[in-house]
């Protein structure tokens, strides 16, 4: 007793007591009033509280239930470490695309959702992001003349982790596939040689597993006691930003010294140009900011830093569950979409360019239809309400400032009303609808990997859908494409794929699921 009316042990007790009383009995609700709430059993003691684990503990099951319960109601979705939010019926997902910034804030929900000021080193990276427009503009426009480095690497990629045997030889498919993407995406972002940096890649991945995990901590504990738990649970994120920045640091420092050089005397040919990559772009925005910080080796690294964060867990999702549902398909599928690769890349004389990627519509079809089932978007378009009064939806739900909106991907994606058969693995389902010539155009053209649509949320809609998709596409599609040609896979038939697992809201491929390859006699 005496141990617990200590200063430094009594004082935490009575802010998280009183935080708990405050939360249940006095905080004003960002919650609509009278909606239905999943997950939650009147009579219940805490009916709230426990309502929001029994949701965490099989998300799976709250939206399906949401679904076959509410289909064309708002209904409040409470989960453990992912707030109380408002599922919108998929009739208002429009709506929410609609709504301006001042209304529905995605930003605004991602700083909240990744915790941005503690769990990064420098929050204001976050804050500005000035890399989505680097992102959204220079890289989506400079795709073509990035395709064949990103071949190059590619073929690198894999010899270097899935070997040039010609015997069948087990791996383990996530853990090649992320190193895989790690050297790939980072041969965009920082050029050869960095991107085969073994340390610059290790802790690339290593950061894009700390942040989310960080951020779920702290997500669950009481907001008066993250200003204490923040920092200390954000050490291993911050850590491993100085270590990355330290790797990064000689090649930041020597591009900013030939940039300089360059601009000093733009006639000097003993300078060679700077590299076409994601840090060279940031460096000339930088610049032209005229702000010094924009500049230091601690920004710029973290900037790519942040890219990787983005770009090598969820890319390596979408091609592990692309390359598993081909192993638990039909060998005749791999056999029609080998033939189609080989055919246009004899239309182009053998060359990867992102002509030819475009001509591989079973390829493109492969990748969307494996998205379709397997996307981890469970739930979309995620926004913070900001607008001072709230908002009222078509519906006539009124929801108050400070509530968290989200509308169904999941269901949508299953949904047999929208896809025949949607539980089934059509490797070329889109490829179909992309060729039959009854339907005009812009809607074929709509059903390829990239596009977006209030049926198809993998990449998010509207305006704010990933700005990176255009390049992700093509680097997905060609690293698909490479190992259709170069390697055999061991096919084991449809039925008996290792299930996706779920984590809360995010559903993720079998991490530990391993297959069998052998590369192909050339």
């Amino acid at each position: 007793m005496e141990v617990l009316m200590r200063p430094a042990v009594l004082a935490p007790v009575v802010v998280l007591v009183t935080y708990t009383i405050y939360q249940l009995f006095f905080k004003a609700s960002t919650l609509p009033k009278k909606l239905p709430i999943i997950g939650y059993r009147k009579g219940q003691w805490l009916p709230m509280m426990r309502a929001r684990w029994r949701n965490a503990a099989n998300f799976k099951e709250t939206i399906l239930e949401a679904e076959r319960e509410f289909p064309d109601q708002a209904v409040v979705l409470p989960i453990a470490g992912g707030g109380d939010m408002v599922l919108l019926p998929r009739s208002e997902i429009q709506f929410v695309v609609d709504q301006p910034d001042s209304v529905l804030c995605m930003h605004t929900q991602v700083l909240e959702s990744l915790q941005a000021d503690y769990v990064f080193a420098d929050p204001s990276l976050v804050h500005n992001p000035l890399h989505h427009k680097l992102v959204s503009t220079t890289l989506t426009s400079q795709i073509g003349n990035l395709v064949p480095d990103v071949a190059e690497e590619t073929a690198f990629s894999f010899a270097k982790e899935w070997g040039t045997d010609t015997e069948w030889k087990e791996l383990c498919l996530y853990e090649t596939m992320c190193r895989v993407i790690g050297s790939v995406t980072n041969r965009v972002f920082v050029g050869k040689p960095s991107c085969r940096d073994p340390e610059l890649l290790r802790l690339g991945m290593k950061y894009a597993k700390f942040v989310p995990t960080t951020a779920q901590l702290l997500r669950l504990i009481p907001k008066p006691l993250r200003t204490l738990a923040g920092p200390l649970a954000s050490i291993p994120a911050h850590i491993c930003t100085r270590q990355f920045e330290a790797v990064l640091r000689p090649e930041i420092q020597r591009r900013l010294a030939d940039y300089d050089a360059r601009q000093r005397d733009p006639e000097d040919k003993s300078i060679a140009p700077g590299p076409n990559d994601f840090l060279q772009w940031s460096i000339h925005q930088a610049k032209e900011t005229g702000d010094p910080y924009m500049w230091t080796t601690a920004t710029l690294a973290g900037r790519v830093l942040l890219l990787n964060f983005a770009a090598i867990h969820t890319s390596a999702f979408s091609i592990t569950s692309a390359i598993l549902d081909l192993v638990f398909s039909k060998q005749e599928y791999v056999d029609e979409l080998r033939a189609e690769i080989e055919h246009v890349l004899a239309e182009h004389g053998g060359e990867w360019n992102k002509r030819a990627l475009a001509k591989m519509v079973k390829l493109d079809s492969i990748m969307r239809e494996s998205s379709r089932l397997n996307s981890f978007v469970t739930v979309g378009l995620a926004r913070r309400v900001v607008a001072p009064g709230g908002i009222t939806t078509p519906s006539g739900v009124e929801i108050p400032q400070g509530a968290t909106v989200v509308v169904p991907s999941y269901t949508v994606m299953q949904d047999e009303g929208v896809y025949p058969d949607p539980h089934e693995f059509k490797p070329f389902r889109f490829a179909e609808q992309r060729s039959d010539e009854s339907v005009e155009y812009v809607k074929r053209a709509a059903k390829s990997f990239a596009t977006t649509s209030t049926d198809f949320l993998a990449f998010g809609h509207g305006r704010n859908a990933c700005p990176g998709r255009f390049f992700a596409a093509n680097e997905l599609k060609l690293m698909l494409a490479h190992m259709v040609l170069s390697y055999d896979l061991e096919i084991k038939g449809p039925g008996g794929r290792p299930r996706n697992t779920w984590f809360g809201l995010i559903r993720v491929p079998p991490m530990a699921a391993n297959i069998r390859i052998k590369r192909r006699a050339t």
